[in-house]
């Protein structure tokens, strides 16, 4: 069964919005704490934020212009979104659970 014409659309929209408003995230913990450099999660952090937002803005233009790329452009910029993500959110739960500990 094919996917509804309207779902394309929404997909993008959706997409556009997110990066939207990730800004104000990627400022947070890009930016304003500063660069810290007295543990490997504390380096860890920025650097793969970085990676996350790169990788994530350029999936988003490729899609942009998906008629003049490789077909690996947009796996590979997702799978490095998706990699640098699950970095960057197990260097926060490693900061949460150590410093707070498990709470259920």
């Amino acid at each position: 069964m094919p996917a509804p014409a309207w779902l394309g659309a929404v997909h993008r929209w959706s997409g556009r919005i997110a990066a939207l408003l990730t800004v104000p995230v990627v400022v947070h913990c890009v930016s304003a704490p500063g660069f810290g450099t007295y543990s490997v999660r504390v380096i860890a952090h920025p650097v793969f934020c970085r990676i996350f937002y790169a990788a994530f803005v350029a999936n988003m233009l490729s899609l942009v212009r998906r008629a003049v790329m490789p077909r690996w452009v947009i796996p590979v910029l997702g799978g490095a979104a998706f990699a640098s993500l699950v970095v960057v959110w197990a260097t926060s739960s490693l900061w949460l659970f150590t410093t707070h500990g498990w709470h259920f």
